[in-house]
C-alpha cells in the first residue's frame, strides 16, 4: 500500500486552498506537513482530527499573524521536512508548498493555486505601498525567490492547475503543462435564485491584488450608480 504525504504551506486562515486541501484529506487522509498552523483556527474542521507537522517556524513569535515578515525563511523551511518514507507527496501550493524535496523514487503531485504572485507577475502591485528602502531590499530577495521558484518547480512530477488561466502562469514561469482540475464547490450551500434584481456583485478578500479599489472607483463613475455589494 502506498503511503501519502500531504504538504500545505500554511494553516491559520481558512480561505479558498484549505477547502481544496479539505477535498483532498478527504480522499486520501494522510498526514499533513506545513510550515505553521494556528489549531484554534480549525477547532470544528475536518482538520481537527488530522496529524499536522509544523516546521520551526512554528516557534517563532507572532508566527500566525507577522508570518509574511519572516517569508524569506520560508523556502528553507519547507526544504527541511523528511518525507522520505513516503512514497507519494501530494501537495496544495501558492507558495512554496512545492518545493519540498523528494527522493527519486517518489511521485511528486502539485496543486497548483498560482505560482507566487508577489515574486511574477504582480510584484509592482504588491511593493507599491512600501517605501524606497524597503522595495530594494524587497527586490532583491524576490530575485532569489523566482531563482528557488523555478528550480523546485523542477522537483514536481506533475502539476496540477485551478483553472487554464493559472495553467498557463505555470507555463509562463516554470515551463511546465499542467492538468486543470477546478477547486470544489459545495452545491448544497448555494439556493437557486430566481428573482432577477438589477445589481452587481463582487466576492473578495481585501487584498491589494484583486484591485477592489478599482471596483469601487469605476462604479463611481458610471452615469447611472447601480448598488455594489462587497461579500
Amino acid at each position: 500500500m502506498k503511503r501519502v504525504a500531504l504538504i500545505h504551506d500554511w494553516l491559520v486562515n481558512d480561505s479558498g486552498a484549505e477547502k481544496v486541501l479539505k477535498s483532498i484529506y478527504e480522499l486520501y487522509p494522510a498526514p499533513i506537513y506545513t510550515l505553521f498552523h494556528d489549531p484554534k483556527v480549525f477547532t470544528e474542521s475536518i482538520f481537527a482530527k488530522a496529524k499536522i507537522y509544523s516546521s520551526i517556524l512554528q516557534r517563532f513569535p507572532k508566527i500566525f499573524e507577522k508570518y509574511k515578515y519572516y517569508s524569506f525563511l520560508f523556502p528553507r523551511a519547507i526544504e527541511q521536512f523528511s518525507l522520505c518514507n513516503y512514497n507519494v507527496l501530494l501537495s496544495s501550493s501558492h507558495c512554496v508548498a512545492k518545493g519540498v524535496t523528494a527522493e527519486p523514487d517518489q511521485l511528486h503531485i502539485c496543486y497548483c493555486h498560482s505560482p507566487m504572485r508577489y515574486i511574477w507577475d504582480l510584484e509592482e502591485i504588491y511593493l507599491k505601498e512600501y517605501g524606497w528602502i524597503k522595495k530594494r531590499i524587497l527586490r532583491g530577495l524576490f530575485r532569489r525567490w523566482r531563482s528557488w521558484d523555478v528550480r523546485s518547480a523542477n522537483r514536481v512530477d506533475y502539476f496540477i492547475a485551478n483553472s487554464h488561466f493559472v495553467a498557463a502562469r505555470i507555463i509562463k514561469a516554470y515551463r511546465k503543462e499542467a492538468k486543470v482540475i477546478y477547486p470544489p464547490v459545495d452545491t448544497d450551500f448555494f439556493s437557486l435564485y430566481e428573482k432577477k434584481e438589477e445589481f452587481y456583485l463582487t466576492a473578495s478578500r481585501l487584498v491589494s491584488y484583486k484591485g477592489i479599489e478599482k471596483i469601487v472607483e469605476a462604479f463611481n463613475k458610471m452615469p447611472e450608480k447601480k448598488n455594489w455589494v462587497n461579500g
